[in-house]
């Protein structure tokens, strides 16, 4: 994929497959979409797990 990996908003550390991350993000308006990486990546900002446990964003 062309795509740029997703990273924490916080320590910049790179999301990698089956990490546990926070994700924020509005609820969408839309409903039946079906691509959730590519919505997350697009829509989402993501928190590693260790950022989120320790409240630094």
């Amino acid at each position: 994929m062309l795509w740029d990996k997703p990273i924490c908003i916080v320590c910049d550390k790179e999301i990698k497959e089956d990490d546990v991350v926070f994700v924020k993000m509005r609820y969408p308006k839309r409903k039946g979409f079906t691509e959730i990486k590519v919505y997350l990546r697009n829509e989402g900002k993501f928190i590693c797990e260790d950022c989120f446990n320790n409240k630094s964003y």
